[in-house]
C-alpha cells in the first residue's frame, strides 16, 4: 500500500508540475523606456471594459510624453455612430516606469483615488512593436501593436502568456484582424 501511495503522489506531482511551472507572474515589466513606448498603438484585443463598450474596432491609442513627466493619452475608435475620442493623462506609479496610472476623468477630479486606473505594461517587445497591458486585479487587459494587424501566432502566444498570468482570455474582444 505504501508503494501505491508513493506512485500516486509521484504521478500527481508530475501532472501538476507543468501547470505550476508554466504560470507567469502578473506584474509590470522591470524596465520601460517611455520615450520608445510613446507613439501610436493599435488595439488588437481587450477584455470587456465599460468605457470602451461603444468601440467596435479601429481602436488607436497615442501616447505623447509631457514636459512634467506625465504622458498625454489620446484614444480613438470606431463606433456604430462614427468615430469617438477621449483624452487622458498617465503618470508613473511608485517610481516604476511600467506601472502607470491613467486618468480620463476631468482634471478637477484628479484628487479622487478612483479617478486613476492602474495601467501595467506586463509584456513588451524588445523593439517596442507590440505590448500587453494589464491590471493588478486581472480585470483589464489590452494586446497592442504598432501595426493595425498582428501575426496570428504571435497573438496566440501573447494570449497564452496572459492566460498564464490569470486573465480571462476566453472573454477577449477582438478589435483588429490577425494576419
Amino acid at each position: 500500500m505504501h508503494l501505491l501511495h508513493r506512485l500516486l503522489t509521484t504521478a500527481a506531482l508530475a501532472i501538476a508540475w507543468p501547470a505550476a511551472a508554466a504560470s507567469l507572474p502578473n506584474r509590470p515589466v522591470p524596465s520601460l523606456d517611455l520615450h520608445r513606448y510613446a507613439g501610436q498603438w493599435h488595439e488588437i484585443a481587450r477584455l470587456p471594459m465599460y468605457f470602451e463598450r461603444k468601440c467596435l474596432d479601429a481602436v488607436v491609442a497615442t501616447y505623447t510624453p509631457n514636459p512634467d513627466g506625465t504622458v498625454h493619452v489620446h484614444n480613438t475608435c470606431r463606433t456604430s455612430k462614427g468615430r469617438m475620442s477621449v483624452d487622458g493623462v498617465a503618470r508613473m506609479k511608485d517610481d516604476q516606469p511600467a506601472a502607470l496610472e491613467v486618468r480620463f476623468a476631468p482634471a478637477w477630479l484628479t484628487w479622487l483615488p478612483m479617478a486613476w486606473a492602474d495601467y501595467w505594461v506586463i509584456e513588451v517587445d524588445a523593439g517596442y512593436r507590440w505590448a500587453v497591458i494589464g491590471s493588478p486585479g486581472r480585470k483589464h487587459l489590452w494586446i497592442l501593436s504598432r501595426r493595425p494587424t498582428m501575426d496570428r501566432a504571435l497573438f496566440q502566444t501573447l494570449k497564452e502568456h496572459s492566460r498564464q498570468r490569470g486573465y480571462a482570455v476566453d472573454q477577449l474582444i477582438m478589435t483588429a484582424p490577425l494576419d
